[in-house]
């Protein structure tokens, strides 16, 4: 029975664009406020919501809502997503790519329904920006703060191959006169995959607790908790795609075909399952305080722990016979385990005198981090027991009996900033500042299993990247009501990453095939460092927002991940270049009536432009590849995003339409992967309040509303120097979903 009901809450059309501003600073912002974000599927990745509404970036991911770890990634103006600083509540969160020993995924950090903004800047990126990962731009999430009301947030969703997210939140309102506050929330969100047998589970917990001090002053603490259990998708090949092979996945559950194959083919056969488990912790307290009604001092403290368990069952490598059994398994379960154990802080004035804004700020941080891969016993088909699972446990049938090597390595990283921002008038902004950043990685392989590696030495050594200056100068000019121009030029520099011998996903130096490659490379590779040049133009009025950025990019020493194998016997090296980089990006928001039933609707397009060219021919297993002056990989030449929103009282819908273009496979470009739309449709209506339960809600969204077929992830394996190589994910098919929520 209805009681207490209200009229439903009209949605103002404003709120629902995504707005672009410009903080002389950083560079050109996009912002990005809960309103925008609620037009996504709840528990969506929230780098994937981002990149469907901003020019230049390119998200993918093998599922409809990024949450699959291994088949997702991000590019930014042709910048791989562990070349771009992102920071939540200012904790460096780094590296974002599967299997990073260098940060946590912004997915796995906060609960997409407590983030309060995201910004993305896509010039040089803030000297503030603190971040070893920072050459293509930044990304700033903000979580959500306590209510000063008691009270909370339930949402349900249901969706297509059983999908099912639980989502709560309660606010304990002020629980004293000084304005304590806090909340608590949970959310679970589990789905079977589209492709294939398996579940996608991913479980999150967090806290906010603030204290308020005086008007302007408080003390804050973040802590968050996921568990990530995971089926993969298989990793296809553009011969196998182009022949048909578009739903080819693992063979799991029917271990029985997989064993009878791995006897059969041993390392040619079809691989039985393969997946990942997670567990991360994060935590930070921030001490933001108003010294004097100038000077502004703000201090973070934060530590960070994951532990990352990635598998697939191995027909290459048989198991042990078990105790009672009268065979081995053909096959055995390969774990890579990682860890990593973060601590660090920043700190960082700001102080307002005459027309300058003059800050200052350092970082430090220390990280431990640890790799190795183990095998661990199968069961014989004739004994009738059940196969390991590949999110575990693994010791089912005993402790691994094979561990093909062990890393260990120490980072520390130092980072100081000094910036000043001049307004000699009220329409001219002049900022002008330089960051020194240095960061030394000392370890690598602690055990090596010569049977298996090959190598009488894996690597192990210190590498250190160190720039004493690295300036940012920008101008902001104001010069007609509405009406900006702007430039902005800075110089980054990022750190070495490490990964373990043969590990795929990001070019590393300690990931080479021994200890003498990596002496050569040791003394023969300079830290990636690149300019970034931008102009740009805005204007801004209630009827339009319109945007146009040119930019250049130098890119020094960029460490390539490159297969010196084949197909089927990939062997990883990394080779550095240089890439050169042109581009524009240009956004156009219209809100064309502001008044009676039209006036919530609103339009928006994007289109994105970027020329990118390697500058040196490579070499790889003694042969010569033809790369300079080719496009780089995986990055779109061209993307067009465009979407359409219309509110009227508590109604509301909305469609995306984004396109990407051809995307180059290989390095030599003898291979690329065809250009694809990708249509998403949305609708809300809100019901008003019904007794307890306020502003109840419900959400209906359809994921590729065209069921294109589509090419997703690239180069998860890596990318091969010519030809094809099983390193890439085909897209979800449409999805259906659907949100009910509400506030009490």
């Amino acid at each position: 029975m209805r009681t207490g009901t209200t009229a439903p809450r009209p949605a103002k059309a404003e709120t629902l664009s995504v707005s672009t501003s410009r903080n002389v600073s950083t560079g050109t912002e996009q912002r990005m406020g809960q309103k925008v974000m609620q037009q996504f599927v709840p528990g969506t990745n929230p780098l994937k919501v981002l990149s469907a509404r901003t020019p230049g970036l390119s998200f993918s991911s093998g599922d409809a809502l990024g949450l699959d770890a291994w088949s997702s990634s991000l590019y930014m103006r042709g910048f791989y997503w562990n070349s771009v600083g992102i920071s939540l509540d200012g904790i460096p969160l780094n590296d974002q790519s599967y299997g990073t020993l260098n940060g946590e995924n912004l997915s796995q950090a906060i609960i997409t329904n407590n983030i309060a903004g995201m910004s993305v800047s896509q010039g040089g990126g803030a000297v503030d920006t603190m971040s070893t990962t920072n050459l293509g731009g930044s990304i700033q999430i903000s979580s959500a703060n306590p209510s000063d009301k008691m009270g909370g947030d339930v949402s349900q969703m249901f969706g297509s191959n059983a999908s099912f997210r639980t989502y709560g939140r309660f606010d304990t309102g002020a629980m004293n006169k000084t304005g304590t506050k806090m909340y608590i929330s949970y959310a679970r969100s589990d789905t079977h995959k589209w492709k294939g047998a398996g579940d996608q589970l991913q479980q999150q917990a967090e806290a906010k607790i603030v204290q308020p001090i005086g008007q302007d002053s408080r003390i804050s603490g973040f802590m968050s908790w996921s568990n990530n259990s995971q089926w993969s998708y298989y990793d296809l090949s553009l011969s196998e795609v182009q022949n048909g092979g578009w739903s080819s996945e693992y063979l799991y559950p029917n271990y029985g075909k997989a064993y009878r194959e791995a006897q059969k083919y041993g390392g040619d056969a079809d691989l039985y399952d393969g997946g990942q488990h997670q567990v991360n912790y994060l935590g930070g307290l921030t001490f933001d305080m108003a010294m004097t009604r100038n000077l502004h001092w703000k201090t973070l403290f934060y530590a960070n722990s994951q532990v990352l368990y990635g598998t697939y069952a191995d027909p290459a490598v048989p198991s042990q016979v078990l105790p009672g059994a009268t065979e081995a398994a053909p096959l055995s379960e390969e774990v890579w385990q990682s860890h990593q154990a973060r601590y660090g802080m920043t700190s960082s004035v700001k102080y307002n005198i005459a027309h300058h804004t003059i800050q200052s700020g350092i970082w430090l941080e220390n990280n431990n981090q640890e790799m190795g891969q183990f095998f661990y016993n199968e069961p014989s088909l004739a004994s009738g027991l059940a196969p390991l699972k590949t999110i575990g446990p693994y010791n089912v049938y005993g402790r691994a009996f094979m561990e093909s090597y062990d890393f260990k390595w120490t980072t520390n990283t130092f980072q100081y900033f000094l910036s000043d921002t001049y307004r000699p008038v009220h329409n001219l902004d002049i900022h002008a500042g330089f960051k020194s950043l240095i960061t030394t990685t000392s370890g690598g392989a602690q055990y090596n299993n010569e049977a298996y590696t090959g190598a009488s030495a894996l690597a192990n050594g210190s590498m250190t990247a160190a720039a004493a200056f690295l300036p940012h100068v920008s101008v902001n000019w104001r010069f007609l009501p509405g009406h900006e121009l702007y430039f902005d030029v800075a110089e980054n520099m990022r750190g070495y990453g490490v990964q373990s011998w043969g590990s795929a996903g990001q070019a590393s130096l300690w990931a080479v095939q021994d200890q003498s490659v990596f002496r050569k490379l040791q003394n023969s590779t300079p830290a990636e460092r690149d300019w970034v040049y931008l102009v740009g133009y805005r204007y801004n009025s209630k009827y339009a927002n319109f945007s146009v950025d040119a930019y250049h990019v130098n890119d020094y020493h960029h460490l390539l991940e490159i297969n010196a194998g084949n197909q089927n016997n990939p062997i990883l090296s990394v080779a550095p270049t240089d890439i050169s980089m042109y581009g524009v990006d240009a956004a156009l928001t219209l809100h064309p009536f502001q008044h009676g039933v039209m006036k919530g609707l609103s339009m928006f397009n994007s289109v994105s432009y970027n020329h990118a060219t390697y500058g040196s021919n490579l070499e790889s297993g003694g042969q010569l590849y033809s790369v300079n002056k080719k496009n780089i990989v995986n990055y779109p030449q061209v993307m067009y995003k465009s979407n359409l929103t219309y509110a009227f009282r508590g109604m509301e819908a909305h469609i995306d339409a984004n396109y990407y273009s051809r995307r180059q496979y290989s390095y030599t470009n003898d291979t690329s992967v065809p250009a694809y739309w990708l249509v998403t449709l949305g609708a809300r209506y809100r019901f008003g309040d019904y007794g307890p339960m306020k502003n109840l809600t419900f959400d209906f969204s359809v994921y590729n509303l065209a069921n294109s077929k589509y090419i997703s992830m690239m180069g998860e394996n890596g990318n091969p120097m010519s030809g094809d190589l099983y390193s890439m994910e085909r897209g979800a098919i449409r999805q259906y979903f659907g949100t009910v929520s509400a506030h009490f």
